[in-house]
């Protein structure tokens, strides 16, 4: 059996028509950009994309930007890294400046390609988007939402498919979570039933730290310890089956900085603040719904615990669905997660809620103590001893004084002699008033 040789092209012949075809494709992309309007644009330049990626030993990995309710972790990481990638030659990008941030957010805009190279291998980024039609119906009437899907296509050389999806992405996930804790700005959460997830937010600009805490030093440690025992254990956590969290309890007399003390925690790791207030929560699955709606990384804050669940109505959060956002199913969605309750009366909580798992350490927040009160004397007059302090020490032994009355008294004066003396005189009429009720301390 015979065959003509002419009936079969070359392979010089066949590359050549490749490499035109490609050209062809990467010309008519930059006619694209520069003359055809954006509404037409973005469908020419994903038809144009799809016939150059199917001429080339490429792998293609789509990463979308949620996958049903979930937000995909990898394509927010890769927004963030590649935002910090973006050359002077990029033709287009994007900026934004939310109103409660300090800074720009600057990311690839769509169609825009990028390269990026990881151990000496090229991968090449593009941000598309695509749009979905939902039907909604409304008073017997159907109407359209349209509803935008974005997503990156990440291309590379086939055999390079092993690596990329075990040392890259990781890297890159590792990479934008350095990028946001760098750029980040502190939030503080609040229950808001008009917001997203049920949560509006400020920013967290307190600035209180565990330097400027007026509190036991052996307490002080114990906790940094903690947390940062905590911190870098997600491995541990997930080895013995136990969600990625912890729970404090903060108690002792009002004025004794609990409040700060959270946010030095926030300062600290560069967690975001969630304020739970339950009273405003109409029911236990809204509890879970603003659970869901907390980010990773992030404390979460149950003040005044005691009353809390007490003042409850019948149809609003119950103790079983207190248990069950703290330490049921729903207490394993989400990761490094701290809960935090704070009472001034440890005496009154349920039993239940005290044992490990729900609140793992307890923290006694006491009266202002002499090593509580060197650190407010720096603070507020800047002086690390003083022929008075010996005086003060004394008083400090017999009048029970929290941290707050006794930062009121520093503050009144800049002048550390002034100040002081005036502290003195504070406790001379609490010694007084102490003394006619029975109280004061011999």
């Amino acid at each position: 059996m015979w065959f003509s040789t002419k009936a079969m092209p070359s392979y010089e012949a066949i590359l050549s028509a490749t490499a035109s075809l490609t050209a062809s494709v990467i010309l008519l992309r930059t006619i694209a950009n520069d003359f055809i309007p954006e509404s037409i644009k973005d469908r020419l330049f994903l038809h144009l994309h799809k016939i150059s990626s199917s001429l080339s030993s490429q792998l293609t990995v789509v990463i979308e930007e949620s996958d049903g309710l979930t937000a995909n972790q990898v394509f927010h990481a890769a927004n963030v890294y590649l935002g910090e990638k973006l050359s002077s030659s990029t033709p287009r990008i994007k900026v934004n400046k939310p109103q409660k941030e300090k800074r720009l957010q600057v990311t690839t805009d769509k169609n825009q390609e990028m390269v990026d190279v990881f151990k000496g291998v090229k991968l090449k980024w593009v941000l598309l988007s695509t749009s979905r039609n939902h039907v909604l119906k409304k008073n017997n009437k159907n109407g359209v939402l349209k509803e935008e899907i974005r997503y990156f296509e990440l291309s590379f050389h086939k055999k390079n498919r092993e690596m990329v999806l075990g040392s890259y992405l990781p890297y890159l996930l590792q990479k934008a979570k350095e990028i946001k804790e760098k750029n980040k700005t502190l939030k503080l959460h609040t229950v808001d039933y008009n917001g997203t997830d049920y949560w509006g937010s400020i920013n967290l600009d307190h600035p209180a730290s565990f330097d400027t805490m007026a509190m036991d030093p052996a307490v002080k440690t114990a906790l940094i310890e903690d947390l940062d025992r905590f911190s870098r254990r997600r491995e541990f956590y997930r080895r013995v089956g136990k969600a990625w969290k912890r729970g404090y309890l903060l108690y002792g007399p009002p004025g004794t900085g609990k409040s700060s003390l959270v946010a030095a925690m926030a300062n600290y790791l560069k967690f975001d603040v969630y304020d739970l207030d339950l009273k405003e929560i109409q029911c236990n699955s809204d509890l879970r719904r603003l659970l869901i709606g907390t980010g990773n990384g992030s404390i979460i804050v149950i003040e005044d615990i005691d009353t809390s669940l007490d003042s409850a109505e019948d149809d609003k959060v119950t103790l079983s669905g207190l248990l069950n956002f703290i330490d049921g199913l729903w207490s394993s969605c989400g990761d490094e997660r701290i809960i935090v309750f704070t009472t001034n009366h440890k005496d009154r909580l349920d039993p239940v809620l005290l044992r490990p798992g729900r609140m793992d350490m307890h923290l006694h927040m006491s009266y202002c103590t002499f090593s509580g009160f060197k650190t407010l004397a720096s603070n507020y007059l800047r002086i690390q001893d003083h022929q008075l302090f010996g005086e003060i020490n004394g008083w400090l032994d017999k009048v029970q004084a929290t941290p707050a009355e006794v930062a009121g008294e520093l503050m009144k004066c800049e002048d550390p002699d002034v100040a002081l003396r005036g502290l003195i005189k504070w406790f001379h009429n609490r010694a007084n008033t102490e003394m006619q009720d029975g109280s004061l301390n011999i």
